[in-house]
């Protein structure tokens, strides 16, 4: 909102004891930035008023600044009932002389030393204060023990033990703190020639730096006088969320597994105002996405004809490709931000949170739930020679799961940490659960080439690869259970009709259980307790005599 010059003058005073304040009491945290609402009641005058917010963070995003009346008041009449409406709203800024106390995290060791003798003085001061009111309670004592010797010697009744012992209590509790009261002044005289000293120094080299503050000035106008509540939303920066997930794996027993999934979320904020109490939002949309738009550029296509070379040879490359399901992540450029499938997600906190502008993590619970699993051992040799725990469940949370890092829990504890992928509402997913230590894998791969065919006519190039695998169980512990882990391999998938892939059946032994359309091979094994068992494969790569590449 912008100021309306036709409106009345209405004298401006300087901010102090007239701010109202208006507490944060819901916030939506966003992915870089958030949204706050401050709600409370104020008392209005008939006519045109100014009102003043504050204080407030000066971080706060003047193009976002909203305020109105609440439709009802459980104070007073409401806004309908006061006709009251606000006519213009601004964040106003000013420096004002920094408040003592801590010197901040960027103060100089100068200031730093200023702060510390300061402080040295007032604890110092304190300490002769009582060390003199404990003097002066001695002195009280010794003119009381004065005048009851010198009436006692007056009346006939002199004791002079008596007399002399308690002289000697009084000296010896008076003696010790005048020796600590005359070290104490000295320290004094020494702590403030430092200090005046390091107070010049400050002078000299730094200059006092004031401290950006800033309040919101609403120009409201109302029928009548009364109470109204009014809110204020505006955007500030310094905070985001990122999801961070706990799962459980239950303990292997009689009953099926379950695993036990809490969706929690990480909110950072340095906006200069906590968070107590407030009913806490988070939310995937990211409101300056089409701030600026994309800079157009020409695309220049090009067409030539192929020379004679290009057109008796075909050119082939070999790629690895990552095997995605819908719910996948875009990608590893995906995880610092926030996956949300290309829609909005909001999620809300059950309960209000505080979080401190300090700029540290603080986990906020969301939501959680149990569900039955399939529980796999399965091992992908290729990339790694460990057998993991994975664990195939359907997503119960009732809203979907975005991409995070997940703590792993099983019955012996934390276990390590993994990451979970974008997974929709009622889809189904899996978590690694980390690595078995009773099987060991271990891969051995061959490769051959040869050449078939007559030369210029049907020559072709026949590259052979054999694999072998050996899977051990090391725990030979007598009446164990048979444990079955499952074997992934892959086979290269041909996209040319120049290259053709085939799988040598006479050298694969035992043949895989599936084979599915990307090229990745399952067997299935079911091992004792001390058991060894070998799986080998081959495939050959034929390709025509104009393929290059291979």
């Amino acid at each position: 909102m912008h100021e309306d010059p036709s409106l009345p003058d209405v004298p401006h005073a300087e901010p102090g004891p007239e701010l109202t304040a208006l507490p944060i009491t819901a916030v939506t945290c966003m992915e870089d930035r958030a949204q706050v609402r401050r709600t409370g009641h104020v008392e209005l005058a008939a006519g045109v008023s100014r009102l003043r917010i504050g204080p407030v963070t000066p971080l706060t995003v003047d193009r976002s600044l909203r305020a109105d009346f609440a439709a009802g008041s459980t104070a007073g009449s409401g806004a309908d009932g006061l006709g009251a409406r606000v006519v213009d709203a601004r964040v106003v800024r000013r420096y004002a002389p920094a408040p003592p106390g801590e010197p901040g995290a960027d103060a100089s060791a100068l200031r730093r030393e200023v702060h510390t003798l300061e402080e040295e003085l007032a604890d110092a001061k304190l300490l002769g204060q009582r060390l003199e009111s404990a003097l002066a309670v001695v002195a009280q004592a010794r003119t009381d023990l004065y005048r009851d010797i010198t009436q006692g010697a007056g009346g006939g009744d002199a004791d002079p033990e008596r007399w002399a012992d308690r002289l000697d209590r009084v000296e010896s509790e008076a003696e010790p703190r005048l020796a600590e009261l005359h070290k104490l002044r000295r320290r004094l005289h020494d702590i403030e020639s430092e200090l005046r000293e390091a107070r010049l120094a400050l002078s000299m080299f730094e200059s006092t730096q004031d401290k950006l503050t800033a309040y919101l000035e609403l120009v409201v106008e109302a029928d009548t006088a009364g109470t109204a509540e009014l809110r204020v939303t505006a955007l500030v920066p310094c905070a985001l969320w990122r999801p961070a997930y706990r799962a459980t794996l239950s303990a292997a027993g009689s009953g099926p597994h379950t695993v036990r999934l809490e969706t929690d979320a990480f909110v950072w904020q340095d906006t200069g105002e906590d968070w107590s109490g407030v009913r806490l939002t988070l939310s995937t949309a990211r409101p300056t996405l089409a701030a600026s738009p994309p800079e157009l550029r020409d695309d220049v296509l090009m067409l030539r004809d192929r020379s004679a070379e290009e057109r008796r040879t075909v050119e082939v490359d070999l790629r690895e490709e990552e095997i995605r399901s819908v719910g996948s992540a875009a990608g590893p450029a995906a995880l610092p931000g926030l996956n949300d499938g290309g829609d909005v997600r909001v999620l809300h906190a059950p309960h209000p949170v505080t979080v401190p502008s300090d700029g540290r993590p603080h986990r906020v619970h969301l939501t959680s739930f149990t569900a039955g699993c399939e529980v796999e051992h399965t091992c992908a040799p290729e990339l790694s020679p460990l057998v993991v725990t994975v664990a195939r469940l359907v997503n119960h949370a009732g809203h979907v799961l975005l991409a995070g890092p997940v703590d792993l829990v099983r019955g012996s504890g934390f276990t390590g940490r993994g990451t979970l992928e974008f997974t929709g509402a009622g889809e189904e997913f899996t978590i690694a659960f980390g690595s078995e230590d009773t099987f060991r894998v271990v891969r051995h791969t061959e490769e051959s080439r040869d050449t078939t065919g007559l030369a210029a006519i049907n020559q072709r190039t026949v590259v052979t690869r054999r694999v072998r695998l050996f899977v051990s169980r090391l725990d030979a512990a007598p009446g164990a259970a048979d444990r079955t882990i499952t074997l992934r391999e892959r086979i290269p998938v041909s996209e040319v009709s120049a290259v053709d892939v085939t799988l040598r059946p006479a050298d694969t032994t035992p043949a895989p259980d599936t084979l599915d359309a990307e090229g990745v091979a399952h067997w299935t094994l079911t091992l004792p307790p001390g058991a060894r068992e070998e799986v080998a494969f081959a495939y050959d790569i034929t390709a025509a005599a104009s393929v290059t590449g291979l």
